[in-house]
């Protein structure tokens, strides 16, 4: 989800400005609808959908224009494969309390890598924490809710901050237990935000210690929910295009 995607037009597609243009994508179980915008005369944008599985969808292009009937202009496949991201963020997320699991994810501060590979590395999985189907029950902290803050350990937070991923750091925030693992220490005694602190990553500093502190700026390149229910709606800032998706 969150790719972009770039539609061509053919010669006979490109039509007058009040046709509108729209992707929709079918899966086994549930179906996506997304507006496009307009770059040129014969080319639109739009984003993929996050999708609930990986599989191969079908998606239409349709034209839509007031007082005539919607017309499917091209007919195509799309696949949602599972990547190294997806498998990590699902790893990640079976950790959540997980001692052992957590103190072997600390293998990777030892390799340090550099800072282009840590960004990369932080979208990516932010963008897959955000689709995966986590239950209703999931905490940052684990589901044995008995632990009180005063017993050292591990927790998702010491891991995005000792990486300083500040995407990934947002959005275990604004999770049931976010905000709770931040005074936790570990066994060296340091909570996320000392380590934060310890390391120089400033940004990352003031993202958990300032009450009114804002989603990073890079955020605001993802699809944001509108409206969730029976079906979900999504907006996409910077291309200000929406995404429906409902049962199939």
């Amino acid at each position: 989800g969150d790719s972009i995607i770039t539609v061509q037009l053919t010669e006979e597609d490109k039509v007058e400005d009040d046709v509108v243009f729209y992707l929709v994508f079918t899966g086994s179980t549930v179906q996506h609808c997304t507006s496009t915008r307009k770059i040129n005369p014969g080319s639109l944008e739009t984003v993929s959908p996050g999708h609930d599985c990986c599989e191969t969808v079908k998606v239409a292009l349709c034209a839509s224009r007031e007082g005539h009937p919607v017309l499917v202009v091209a007919e195509d496949s799309f696949q949602f494969v599972q990547d190294e991201a997806y498998d990590a963020a699902q790893f990640l997320a079976t950790c959540a309390g997980n001692q052992q699991a957590l103190n072997f994810t600390r293998f990777l501060d030892r390799s340090r890598p550099p800072a282009a590979d840590v960004d990369f590395l932080d979208e990516k999985v932010a963008l897959a924490f955000r689709h995966l189907k986590l239950p209703a029950e999931w905490n940052v902290l684990g589901a044995d809710q008995s632990l009180t803050e005063n017993i050292p350990r591990e927790t998702l937070m010491h891991f995005a901050v000792r990486l300083g991923l500040l995407r990934l750091t947002w959005f275990l925030l604004q999770q049931p237990g976010g905000r709770g693992a931040l005074s936790i220490h570990n066994n060296e005694g340091a909570t996320p935000v000392s380590l934060a602190l310890e390391r120089g990553y400033q940004k990352l500093h003031q993202l958990l210690t300032e009450e009114e502190a804002r989603e990073p700026d890079s955020w605001s390149t993802l699809s944001h929910t509108v409206h969730s229910g029976d079906y979900s709606v999504k907006h996409h800032r910077r291309l200000d295009v929406y995404m429906l998706t409902a049962e199939a």
